[in-house]
Formats: C-alpha cells, structure tokens, sequence
C-alpha cells in the first residue's frame, strides 16, 4: 500500500502546531521545593504529562498515566511492542530570552519557546506520526507506545517508577536527537567535587555561584568578595573590568565600601557539548584565582581555574580518554557553589564518556591531580552507562532507510555524549529530529525548532513507525 505521508502531514499541519503551542505553555521545570505526593518532580513536569496523554485520551488512543511519574499512550495488537520515548520536562530557561520562555513565538518560520526542540517538539511529531497511522487504521503486527517522561533532564527517576510497574517494550527510539540515527551514547556520569569552606587570606570569598543543571554550561556566575580596604576593592574593579574587555565573557561588578559582588555571563550550550560554550563560572574563577585568598577558598578557586577552565576533555585532571568508535571523553563543569554558611563547597563535573573507562577510573585519575587541594569525590545523579546498537540491527538499518528515501541523504551512525531514553533498551536507538546542518539550541536561550524540520520529521516517524510495527 503506497501512502503519501507527506499529504497526510500537511492535512494536520494546523492542529499539530496548535497542539505543541498550548503543550509549550506549560513552564514544565522540575522544582524540588515543589514536590509532593501527586507531583513527584514538582507541579510543572506532572501538568505537562497529563496534558500530553490527554491528547491520546481525545484521539481514541489507550492511555495510562502511571503516578504522574509517567505514562504511556498505545494502540495495535501483537506480542510485540514498539516503544518511542519522549518526555516533557525541560531544563530552566535561565536568562538572556529575546521573547518568554513559555509563550510561544513563531519569527522567520522558526517556533521559538523552551522545549521546542528539547523535547515537545519532536514527541508531538512523533505522536502525530502515530496518530495518522490510527486515523487511516493501518493494519499492524505489533503494539506501538509512546511512553511520555517526566524527569529526562534530572535523574530520570520517571523512567525507575515507571518500568517497576510497565513492561519494557522489545525495541524502540527516542525522537531526542539528530538525524540520520544516534545508535551509540556515551557513558554519562556526574562527579561532585566536594571542597572545605575556609577563608585565611587577605581576600575573603563569601559567596560564589555558578549554573542550574549538570548538562548545561553555566550562562551566569557570581561571588562576593571581603577586601580588607576600600582601595582594594578599588583596585580589584578595575583589574575586573580590564579582564572583561579581554575575554568572551560581559561582567558587572559593584562596591559596597570592602565588600564588592561580581556578575559575570557567559554562553550557554548543552553539557555534551560544552566546547561551544563559555563557562561564566570557570571564567569569573579564574580571575579570583590571581588574588591572595587562602584555605578552602583558594582551593575552590584554583581547581576551578587550573583544572577545570577551558578544559572539555578532562586533560588537566588527568581523565582524558578517547575510543575508536565511541570518540573522546568530554567534562562539562555544571555547578558551583561556594558559600561560607555551609558546611563545604560544590563544583559538579559531569563526564560524557565512551567505553573503555568507567567512574572508578576518572575518579581515581582526579584524586591523583587535585587531591592535595583537601577534596573529597562523590558520585551524583543518575550514572547511564555506554550504549551502542549494532548498524546490522534491523532497527537501525530500517530507520536509516526511512531517513534516506525521505531526504534523498546517506544515513550513517552516529555516536553521541547526550543521553536519550533510547538506551533504555537494549535495542534501543535515537531518531532526529534534528536534522544535519540545523542549528542546535538545546538547554540554551532563544531554543526553538524550525517548522519545516517539524513537519519534516512527522513524516519521517509516520513511514518509520508503520514499517516497524506493520
């Protein structure tokens, strides 16, 4: 049966785009001081949830909500099922938006609000994908689910709930990615740095901040310096805004008699790929690190500076790796936190790795270079270890056939440092819906997702789906 995707696509064009619009409104940020019972990630991420499977609950679909930790949306008969993954919390908008986050803009043909691209965007096109498949009553051998997360961007513990009561589906992917085909993701494991708060120097660190996330380069940090003269402070300005005009980075500071608070800001990017971004919290560290601060202060600092700045690879604290297939280990420093009311200090290092390593290793391997410094290690958040599916898996060879009649386009493997839902099966892949060349706004300001590129891609998951589950 020969099915012209393309025309089904443009015939849902108005309803999908209004869908995502109202979907995007949603401010689904996982807020902690907000969780309860009936919101396990906050308020946020629990309405985004619901409203997404109340659109398979309109279309007919069979839906469950499990918890509000996640839920599924299905339709088919088989003993097998074909599991799509997305999920519907974002990472926190953070500043430097030219429109609000969370009232959708459409300029130039692009739909610019957080999670456009990152990841409502692709899940609708993945649903409405599913949703033309039903409408046309396609004849199917297998079940397909599209299993909606909540807690994707944090410790996936959406994902631990869920699968203690669902069954976990025989193959499947996640629209979280690129185009032709992700089969491989990294290793992806954050390391926290703990460090004493102490304050001996001639300078005295009060307060420094850095980042929201473990997968996002710090677009902002700021610190709060104690000088012991007024001239100091004076003087410390001065040699601030010197280094400003120098470096990629804006900053302010202001003087309150000793007392003098930086600001400084960066560029965002995504923590696998934090070589396109500007590290604020690296950068404002690293001019601190030039003045006589002492103890626990001048340890937080100097790592900072030494060991962390302008390093995406680990070199400096002796992790670096690479592998043939999986590439080169990179280290995205997430968080800072330096405060003299608590107890010690915080700088986050998340490590996107390939096989052959482990966090035994790069812990180890750390400890080696700054152990000297009064560190402690810990191991946080949700350790994913390497995945890779085979190009010969018929998964992976039916998708790359679907991408290349659709795009004219050679589909080849792809191996990443972000982590998708994909790997949570053992076949398990993840399929657009960036395309090649698109411009990646992910965890940064002003995301968006180009309208054509998601019409595009629904008809890409429509043939797709059908293939696999037909």
């Amino acid at each position: 049966m020969a099915i012209d995707w393309q025309k089904e696509v443009d015939a849902r064009k108005d309803d999908l785009l209004d869908d995502l619009k109202e979907l995007l409104k949603v401010k689904s940020e996982r807020e902690d001081d907000k969780i309860t019972a009936d919101a396990p990630f906050g308020p946020g991420p629990r309405d985004a949830l619901k409203h997404m499977l109340s659109y398979g609950e309109r279309d007919g679909f069979t839906v469950k909500n499990v918890d509000n930790y996640a839920g599924h949306i299905e339709f088919g008969q088989g003993d097998e099922t074909l599991g799509i993954f997305g999920h519907m919390d974002v990472v926190p908008a953070g500043d430097d938006w030219e429109t609000d986050p969370y009232e959708p803009v459409i300029k130039d043909g692009k739909l610019f609000a957080r999670g456009s691209s990152d990841d409502k965007g692709p899940s609708l096109a993945a649903y409405y994908a599913m949703k033309i498949i039903k409408d046309l009553n396609l004849p199917l051998s297998k079940k397909v689910r599209f299993v909606v997360g909540s807690d994707e961007e944090s410790g996936w513990g959406d994902m631990d709930h869920y699968f203690e009561k669902e069954k976990t589906p025989d193959f499947g992917f996640s629209p979280d990615a690129e185009f032709p085909i992700i089969n491989g993701e990294k290793g992806n494991v954050s390391i926290r740095v703990h460090i004493g708060i102490g304050n001996e120097g001639s300078y005295t660190l009060e307060k420094f901040q850095g980042g929201l996330r473990d997968n996002m380069v710090p677009t902002s940090a700021s610190a709060q310096v104690k000088t012991t003269t007024t001239e100091q402070a004076e003087a410390m300005e001065i040699a601030f805004n010197e280094y400003v005009g120098t470096t990629p980075i804006s900053g302010t500071s202001i003087i309150n008699g000793t007392t003098i608070i930086f600001q400084v800001g960066g560029k965002g990017s995504h923590g696998a790929s934090p070589q396109f971004g500007h590290n604020a919290a690296t950068w404002l560290a690293a001019f601190l690190d030039n003045y006589d601060f002492a103890g626990g202060a001048k340890n937080f600092l100097h790592v900072a500076a030494a060991y962390v700045h302008e390093d995406f690879y680990g070199e400096k604290l002796g992790a670096a790796f690479e592998d043939p297939k999986m590439g080169k280990l990179t280290m995205n420093a997430g968080i800072f936190d330096f405060d003299t009311d608590k107890e010690d200090a915080l700088i986050n290092l998340n490590f996107r790795y390939p096989q052959g390593t482990s966090s035994e290793t790069l812990q180890a391997s750390i400890n080696d270079k700054i152990g000297q410094y009064g560190v402690t290690l810990t191991e946080g958040g949700h350790h994913m270890l390497p995945h890779y599916v085979p190009q010969e898996d018929p998964l992976v060879k039916t998708l790359l056939d679907v991408y290349e009649e659709h795009t004219g386009e050679k589909g080849e493997e792809q191996i990443i440092g972000g982590g998708t839902y994909g790997r949570l099966l053992e076949r398990g892949v993840a399929f657009g819906a960036m395309f090649p060349g698109f411009v990646d706004t992910m965890h940064q300001p002003n995301e968006f997702i180009a309208l054509d590129d998601l019409y595009k891609a629904t008809v890409i998951y429509a043939d797709a789906i059908y293939r696999l589950a037909k």
